[in-house]
């Protein structure tokens, strides 16, 4: 890969090209989507933690550096870029003034952090991908079960402590979010109360929080059905958690090897994490395994044990994650058969991808706002694209690879949020990517 950046230039665009099948070994970062949790959750906990593996992605520096604005210290030991030590200050500021809360969707897990500190929250409305409406409502019943109260306007929104209660919260979710899954404990955590939790979000992110808060003292259980959280009767001193491999980075990095007939190892990602990922690679014929932390791809000698892939996003646990639906789809392109894709979750993220992946020649149905399909394989054509959010940018560059002659792509910033250096790993593994300064 030759990169014409020049030193401390970030590169506008990303040049890809098809080559040979990848191959070797790369290693995935820890997980934005499991990170950001963290941090709010050793806020919550109000005494020091330190947290390694975090990603050095854009949207964990604006958390980082919202924690420092809103009274807690977040240190970066010298060296370490990827090790964090949270633990609250003496500056008690009130109303902080967050503006940079206004680019990431995560910011609203401070607000358990922020009562427990200011009495208050005061937050611009989050933002992140532009995937489609991903309202607050179910949040603020959420802290309204514990007495809180919101106000909400054109600019944002207010959560205050209105009444100070004790004893058991029960609530039951109307649907699995993993927001207001997190919201409920964090509140519970930093109100001291036992919380019961009716139909709660299982995800990976979810239980990385719930292992974390388990090792500082709190008792946890968690099924399908209902989800418990206890007061610790007393608490470790010292508390220390690992953010998780990105599963979505080696789901990413994994349609790409898939696509190029390759053979890899993504190492990482938890086994137990991928197992949605690694069915529906096998449905379409590749060889995939994942144990412990190691992701196994073997795509040499085509796919003739290909199968349509019906890759359906779900909150149900088990369920595939709507992140990995548009790598996939960008595999799918140049598999046999008639392939069906849907993400109700995110009902905006078709309407970002399907343009972009045609204007590589991809030809997709969409059935609904929130449903498509298509027919491979397909022959795509290189052209300029843009990555209009982290995840469509992540699956244009698997398209890339495949797609004759050049593919172009821009909105860089977008696919920053997620990955530190997702053109570096694919890179490693022999891909011919080159950031781009005009």
């Amino acid at each position: 890969m030759t990169t014409t950046r020049a030193p401390g230039v970030a590169a506008e665009v990303i040049a890809v090209r098809p080559g040979p099948p990848l191959t070797g070994s790369v290693t995935v970062d820890g997980s934005k989507n499991s990170a950001l949790p963290l941090l709010a959750t050793a806020a919550a906990l109000g005494r020091q933690v330190r947290l390694s593996n975090i990603p050095t992605n854009t949207d964990v520096q604006i958390m980082l550096a919202l924690l420092q604005q809103s009274g807690w210290h977040a240190a970066q030991p010298a060296g370490k870029p990827t090790t964090a030590v949270i633990l609250p200050t003496g500056n008690q500021h009130t109303h902080p003034h967050l503006p940079q809360a206004a680019h990431i969707r995560a910011s609203y897990y401070l607000v358990p952090a922020l009562l427990a500190r200011h009495g208050e929250a005061r937050l611009p409305w989050p933002g992140g991908c532009r995937i489609g409406a991903r309202g607050m409502d179910l949040h603020f019943k959420v802290y309204e079960a514990f007495g809180d109260r919101s106000v909400v306007d054109d600019t944002g929104y207010r959560v205050e402590v209105a009444t100070l209660r004790t004893g058991t919260v029960s609530l039951v979710l109307p649907f699995r979010s993993r927001g207001a899954t997190v919201a409920a404990m964090l509140r519970a955590v930093t109100t001291g109360r036992l919380l019961r939790l009716g139909e709660p979000n299982l995800s990976p992110e979810v239980l990385c929080v719930l292992d974390a808060l388990h090792t500082a003292g709190w008792e946890t259980r968690a099924s399908a059905r209902l989800l418990t959280l206890s007061p610790p009767y007393s608490a470790p001193s010292d508390v220390e958690w690992t953010v998780p491999g990105d599963k979505v980075e080696a789901g990413t990095l994994a349609c790409a090897v898939a696509a190029t007939g390759g053979n890899a190892r993504i190492e990482g990602a938890r086994a137990d994490d991928l197992g949605p990922l690694v069915a529906a690679l096998r449905r379409l014929g590749i060889s995939a395994s994942s144990e412990a932390n190691t992701l196994t791809m073997n795509a040499e000698g085509g796919h003739m044990a290909s199968r349509p892939l019906r890759a359906i996003a779900s909150l149900n646990p088990g369920g595939l994650d709507a992140d990995f639906e548009p790598p996939l789809m960008a595999l799918a392109l140049g598999l046999p058969g008639t392939h069906l894709f849907a993400d109700a979750i995110n009902p905006g993220r078709h309407g970002n991808l399907l343009p972009q992946m045609a204007r590589l020649g991809a030809v997709i149905e969409e059935t609904s706002p929130t449903e498509c399909r298509l027919t491979g394989p397909q022959q795509l054509t290189g052209t300029g694209v843009e990555a209009t959010d982290i995840r469509t940018g992540s699956a244009l560059m698997v398209a890339g690879l495949t797609a004759r002659g050049v593919t172009t792509l821009g909105g860089l910033n977008q696919l920053r949020r997620g990955h530190a250096d997702l053109p570096g790993k694919l890179h490693t593994l022999g891909a011919d990517v080159c950031e781009v300064t005009p």
